[in-house]
Formats: structure tokens, sequence, C-alpha cells
């Protein structure tokens, strides 16, 4: 800046501070009614979006595919998975289907539910999915069941189900399968379970093997459910989830072994910004009471305390009125805008109250202390401003929304700061009328201290150097987590399911999807994936057809006329009959057996429920009612009977069909009105691990680069992320780098204020290596930002170096140099709330700015000195 230039400013800041204390409450009462408009007018108009698909930039290719499956299958968009769990496939299907029919029943809050796997097509035609053999081998089980069964629909109580066990041991041609350690060791556990008042439940379809053809989680079963939704709301869907928590406790209170638990997009979501809500209120009033302690620390004077925060609420007032009328709402990340003006809008303040009390230590007047402030600082301040806003302006015309919007917002908040700190401030120090100070505040610093940086130049230039050469080796080892769901709170219930749920094979949200013209390319689509190593399988609508169903269907005829009509006869209440006796029935035959060569029970498991019975018999007559214990053991083996018979009753119906007769609640999940066909594609590995997923989906890319799905979407964003990183970066440094030559006018002062930077950031890139700290979503704003605090520090140390000091004066006992110490201290402090958060985006943005702050302090405050043409007298 030519001194011309210099001059005139000078002229214009003084203007300017003589209005100002002219008119100080005329300044203070408008503040007073802007800011109850802007508080109205944020209230009144301010949204929220809390749709993460919409923080990057819909016009992305990815995004266009993601936008065009979901056009086409709306049901599979913004949807809650209910994740369904029990000690029993029996308990897990029962409760998944009272879940989707009370779901279905309130059309008002759900618009779609459906289990993906069980329905009554499937119910029906379900053995004619299983391979020959397989078929063939569980129809030889079920058959040799056949007498078990019979016994049991003319004897239906628990005395007919320990008669039966007792025929099969005194006699192993029964009929009853040879291996009976199965059924004797339930018993067993019931047994066990009821005298210790615990809930167990024999699951028949595992006993009986119903289950063998499917490597699946049969304890698993997965409810998809779209609710109806508002994203501009702070709980897009709260009704929908409270009235699902209203079932899902309904149907735990009948069986308190089942566990439901809720994660998809719209349970993350809520889950998110749920942690956001509360965490910011925390956060924030955490930051501010930090900001307080130091303001006092700094400062020694409780009115200018007040007048520094009265500044900085009306300042963050008019950066909320700001966004909504720039933005008109906020993203999952643009919320965190009022911690990042806490942290920074404070220092223009600072600056200007340190400056303020370092004048009334030279006995100067209150009002020539505030115009000499302001005069003196006024340009330095704008250029920090101009330079931090930079630094949030460069993510402006990137495509990542969701920053760009934080970073209009934050930028424009430094212009706000600026303003009001240059004549809200001045105003309030003069209507406080406040004394001046009656001693100079003292210097703590010892004098070996406060010239190190010009003692020590040569050591430190040498060791900065070295320094950075050593930290540049660390960027090898930087990376960009792009798996969203690792932002989130990691232990709340949605992100834990949704983790699990990535482990599977068959219930990963992770799965890819593929949209085809017709039902043919859709088919070859799926043939060529599954040749795929990372893939596991590929799923269209023609996989509901089953093969060789002729063959199969001479098999289930077979069985049916095994089974079929016993099977019908558990339609009805278990009948009354003197479960004691039948215990000791048992018992009788088991002491015969022991003493018998046995090939279809373990003598050990015999002898121990032989004494397990005994224990049981005396415990339950010590009871007042006997009964009790009795029914309990009862319903233990004997509950999920009739759910397991139904199963096998309905499967037999099965019959051959065609693609024509598939009903039309399962094709409208494969073909689209428009005739668009869906392939479903399963990954083969656990997508928790970042290389599983990047193999998928790069895997199925390769034969066709349209399909969509959460693997694709997070790493096409990733790479999204790390270019919107490099343009930002790129912008900020080139545009303040400008700014400096034009500003500074001198090449080696400019380079001056960006070597500490440029140190500082490459040793937070080092520390976030060695503290595991991946660059994500959320923190990739940090580095550009840093750039455009620390230019803040380093514009204020040479605007002091350059000014002169006095002959007994140090820089680092300068009111710059507090200044620069105790700004930085609050940013600092008030980052470091946002790293205790909950939510891990915010929490490693928080993380990260504090290490960089620190970094860029120690730099600025050593390092630029130590580079810098000043001599000391030592």
């Amino acid at each position: 800046m030519s001194q011309k230039s210099a001059d005139l400013l000078e002229k214009a800041l003084s203007w300017w501070s003589k209005k100002i204390l002219r008119f100080s409450w005329l300044v203070i009462t408008l503040f007073i009614a802007v800011s109850a408009a802007s508080v109205h007018y944020t209230i009144n108009n301010l949204g929220i979006n809390t749709d993460t698909s919409t923080l990057l930039s819909q016009d992305l290719p990815f995004q266009k595919n993601r936008i065009r499956w979901e056009k086409e299958f709306p049901q599979d968009a913004d949807t809650i998975l209910f994740v369904v769990e029990s000690p029993t496939a029996e308990q897990t299907s029962i409760a998944a289907n009272s879940l989707q029919n009370s779901l279905n029943a309130n059309q008002q809050l759900f618009e779609f539910v459906y289990i993906p796997d069980d329905n009554d097509f499937l119910k029906q035609q379900g053995l004619l999915y299983l391979e020959i053999d397989e078929l063939d081998d569980l129809a030889t089980k079920l058959a040799d069941a056949q007498p078990f069964i019979g016994h049991l629909s003319q004897n239906y109580h628990l005395r007919g189900l320990l008669d039966i066990l007792g025929t099969a041991l005194e006699n192993t041609d029964s009929g009853l399968p040879l291996d009976l350690n199965p059924l004797l060791t339930e018993i067993d556990q019931s047994l066990l379970a009821v005298q210790s008042q615990e809930t167990h439940f024999l699951s028949w379809q595992k006993l009986l093997d119903v289950n063998q053809s499917s490597d699946r989680n049969t304890l698993r079963s997965i409810v998809s459910a779209k609710p109806i939704a508002n994203f501009k709301n702070l709980q897009p869907a709260k009704e929908s989830l409270d009235f699902a928590r209203e079932i899902i406790q309904q149907i735990q209170l009948k069986d308190p072994q089942i566990s439901i638990r809720m994660t998809g997009k719209i349970a993350l979501a809520e889950d998110e910004m749920r942690v956001l809500a509360e965490d910011t209120v925390y956060s924030g009033l955490f930051a501010l009471s930090l900001v307080i302690i130091v303001l006092l620390l700094a400062l020694r004077s409780i009115k200018i305390v007040l007048c520094t925060l009265a500044v900085l609420i009306v300042g963050l007032i008019l950066t909320a009125g700001f966004a909504t009328l720039a933005v008109g709402h906020l993203n999952v990340l643009s919320v965190a805008f009022a911690i990042l003006y806490i942290g920074l809008g404070v220092d223009f303040a600072i600056h200007i109250c340190l400056c303020f009390r370092e004048c009334w230590e030279e006995r100067m007047t209150s009002e020539e202390a505030i115009q000499k402030s302001v005069r003196i600082l006024g340009a330095s301040l704008f250029l920090c401003a101009l330079t931090t806003s930079i630094g949030f302006f460069a993510f402006i015309p990137t495509d990542y929304e969701g920053v760009s919007e934080l970073g209009l917002i934050s930028g424009g908040g430094m212009f706000v700061g600026l303003i009001t700190s240059l004549t809200l401030l001045p105003a309030l120090l003069k209507v406080f009328a406040i004394k001046q100070i009656r001693q100079k505040q003292a210097n703590n610093l010892p004098c070996y201290v406060c010239t190190f940086p010009f003692k020590y130049a040569k050591p430190i230039r040498y060791t900065s150097i070295l320094l950075a050469i050593a930290a540049a080796f660390s960027l090898n080892y930087v990376y960009l987590d792009s798996n969203p769901v690792n932002l989130r709170d990691q232990n709340s219930q949605s992100v834990r399911a949704f983790k699990d749920l990535l482990q599977s094979k068959y219930r990963s949200p992770f799965v890819l999807i593929g949209l085809s013209d017709s039902l043919d390319s859709a088919d070859t689509l799926a043939n060529q994936v599954k040749q795929l190593p990372s893939v596991n399988k590929a799923i269209t609508l023609n996989s509901f057809v089953a093969k060789a169903q002729a063959d199969k269907l001479e098999i289930i005829e077979d069985l049916d006329l095994v089974l079929g009509a016993d099977l019908d006869s558990f339609n009805r209440p278990l009948e009354k009959a003197d479960s004691r006796q039948g215990l000791l029935d048992l018992q009788a035959k088991i002491n015969t057996a022991l003493r018998q060569p046995i090939i279809n029970a373990s003598p050990e498991l015999l002898q121990k429920l032989q004494q397990d019975i005994t224990d049981f018999i005396v415990a339950a007559d010590a009871q007042a009612e006997p009964k009790t214990n009795y029914q309990q053991l009862e319903t233990s083996l004997l509950q999920l009977f009739p759910f397991t018979m139904q199963q096998l009753s309905t499967s037999l119906l099965a019959h051959e069909y065609s693609l024509e007769d598939i009903p039309s609640y399962i094709k409208q999940n494969w073909v689209s009105q428009s005739g668009i066909y869906k392939v479903i594609i399963d990954p083969k590995k656990d997508l928790n691990i970042a290389a599983n997923l990047t193999e998928f989906a790069t895997d199925v890319q390769t034969i066709d680069n349209s399909v969509t799905g959460l693997p694709v979407s997070d790493l096409a964003a990733g790479k999204v992320i790390s270019k919107v990183f490099v343009q930002a970066f790129s912008t900020a440094f080139i545009i303040i780098f400008i700014v400096l030559l034009v500003l500074l006018r001198s090449l080696g002062n400019s380079l001056l204020v960006i070597w500490p930077l440029f140190l500082a950031g490459l040793l937070t890139a080092a520390a976030n290596v060695l503290l595991n700290n991946p660059f994500n979503f959320a923190n990739i704003i940090a580095l550009p930002l840093l750039m455009g605090m620390g230019v803040d520090s380093g514009i204020h140390i040479m605007h002091r170096l350059n000014s002169g000091l006095s002959a007994d004066e140090h820089l680092l006992q300068t009111s710059t140099a507090r200044g620069v110490f105790f700004s930085s201290l609050t940013t600092l402090l008030s980052f470091t709330s946002l790293a205790f958060t909950n939510h891990q985006g915010i929490a490693s943005m928080g993380l990260l700015l504090a290490i960089g702050i620190s970094f860029t302090l120690i730099c600025t405050l050593i390092v630029l000195p130590a580079f810098s043409a000043k001599k000391i007298n030592l």
C-alpha cells in the first residue's frame, strides 16, 4: 500500500471514529433495531436442510444416476431400515411381520412398507428356490419326523412331546431322527431357563433344518419403510419415527427377547441432527464461557469485556440474518457457523480493546484512545477480514454445496464482525464511560522469552526448514475418509445398526443398483457382475422364477402326502395334560436307556438331563403355584411349534408359475412404471473396511459405470471432495498472496507472512497423520480456513514490526503480540469445544483446527520474527 493511500485510509478511519463517538447513542440504537429485525426475520425465514444427499452438487454424474434411481423407484429413497433380531428365526419373523402390518396400517405416516425376503408369495413358493438335492434332503428329514409330528398332532401338549421322545429312547427304530441330541439339549436348556426365570424358546425351524438351504442370517430380518418426510424440518420424519417407536415398544413388551433397531437414511439423519442440535448448543455455550474467561484475563476490565460480548452477540445475530437472506437455510455442516463466528468474530474486538487499553496506559483520554485504536488498526483489521473471508469464500464456486454454503455464511460473517467492531464497539466504549486504568498492565514474560525469536533467529530458521522437510514426508500418508457414516455419532443406535449390516452379504445397505431398459439387459448385467470376486450375488426380477419347478414339485407333492394332514392340526390351543408326570415318565425311560447301548443320544447329556429334571420338579413343587413352572416349560418348548408347522403347511402349497404370475407387490420393487428394470448387486466382503468398499464399487463400475448406490456415491464424493480441497486451497492461497503483494507492496514481506503458515500447514498434516485424524467431508474446510486465519496474525505482527518499536520495547511485549496470542487463544478454545462433540465430523474439524491454530500461533510469534530483518540489542 502506497504512503498516499495509507494516509487517505488513516484520515478516513479518523473521520469515521469521530462520527461514531459523536453519535454513539444513535449508533447503538440503530444496531439494536437492526438486530431485533434480524432476529425476527431469521426466526420466520431460516430453514433447515437435513438431506445429506444435497451436500454435493446435483449436476455431478453420480448424483444424476442416484436421482434417476430414486425417481424410478421412489420406495427405495429416504427409507428407514428396521433391523429385527431375536434368538430364534420364528420370533424374528413374527415380530417383523407384526411391525410391517402396524406400519402399513398408518398410511398418513408411511407411504411404503415391505420385508424384502418375507411375503406371502415367498412363503408359499419358498421350497422351489432350493436346489433339488437340498430339497430332497429336507424332504427326507421331514418325512423321518412324521411319526413325531403325527403323535404330537394327536397329543398336543408337553406330555405328548415327552412321551414320543421317551419312545424314541426306548426304540431307536421309532422313525424319529437318529440324532436326538439337539432336542434333548433344547429341553435341558428350557428346564434350566424356567428355573432361572429366564426366557427361552425352542426353535423348531432350526431343529428340523427348515432353513438349511440358506446361509443368510435367519435370526435377522429387515423391514424397509418409507416415511412421510420433510427435509426442511430439523427432524424430517419425527411423527413417523415416534409412531414407529411406539409400535416397537408394544412388540417388545409382548416379547422382551425381540430387538428392533432403526437405521437407514432417515434414522441416520435424525440422530445426526439431534446430536448436532444438542452439541451445537452445549459447544456454543462452552465456547462462549471460555471466550469470556480469556477476555477477562486479557482485558482486565469487566466493562470492556461486556462491550466485547455485546459486539460478539450482535454480530452473531446479524450473521444469522445474513445466512437467512443469502442462503435461506442451514445444512448439517453450516450449522457450525455459530461456533466459527464466536471463535473468529471476537478477534477484531480483542485487538481494538487491547490497543485501547495500551493507549490508556499512555494516559490518553477515553475518546483519544478509541480514535487511535480505530485509526491504527482499521486497515490491518480490514485486511484480516478480507484474508479470512477468502479462506471461506474459496469454497463457494466448488461442487461441495454444503461447505459452499458454510463458506458464504462464515465469509460474510467476517465482514459483519469487522463492521460491528469498528462501529458498535467504539460507541459502547464511550457510552460505558470507562475510567482510566490505575496501573499499567504488567508484562510477566521474562526477558529471555521476549527476545527468543531474535536471539536464536538462525537456529529457528534452520529448524523450521528441517521440520518442513520432515513433515512433507507425512503427506504420503494423508488420506480422505469418504464414508459419511464415519462422520456421525458412532454410539448412536442407527450407526451401530448400519455398521452391523455392512458386515452382512445379504443385508448390507451398501448394495449397488443397476438400471436397465429391458429385463434381458438386466439379466446380462447380473450374470456379468456375478463373476466378480467382490460380488456375492446379483438379483433381478427373473431371480424370482424358480428353476426345475416340475422336478421340485414332485418332491413337494410326495412330502405333502406324508405330512399334509398333520400340519393343519396345530391351529388350536394346547391341550391339558399332566406335564409333571410326563417329566417323571421321561426320567424313567432315561434311566432305562442309560442301562442299554445308546446310539441316538449322548449318555453324558442324558445323565445331565435326568438330574436337571429332578432339580426342576423339586423346585417347581416347592412353589406356591407349581403349575406355573410347568406351564412356562410347556410354553418354552411348544410356543413356536405351531408357527413352524404353519410355515411348512403353506410351503407345501407351492405350484408351478411363470414370470407373469409374480405378484405386483414384488414386481413394483424390480420394474418401474416407466419400464426400467432394477438389478441389486450384493457385496461379498465387509464394507466397513474402506479397501473392500473401493474394490466392490470399482469392480462393478468396470462393467457398468452407471450403477448407483452408497459405495459408488462415497467413492465419487471422495474424489469430488479431494478436488474441492485442492481447488479451494489453491484459490485461497493465490488470492491471499496477491492481496498481500498489492497491500504490502513487498514480495519479501508477503513471503514472510506466508512462510509460517505453510510450515504450520505441514506440521498440522503430520500431526493429524500421527493422531489418525483423516480428512473427511466435514474437516476438509480446515486448511484453507487456517490459511485465512493465520494470515491475520502474520499481518498484525508484520504491521507492528514495520511500524517500529520503542528502544526498550520488544515485539512479544506489545499489545499486538498479546492481541495475536489472546485472539488465537479464544479461537483455539472455541474450536477445541467442537472436538468434544459426539458428531465425529464436527469433532474431527475441531481437532484439526485446534492443532492447526496452535502451530500457526507458534510459527507466527516465533518463526516469522526469526525470518524478519528486525534486529534487537541483546
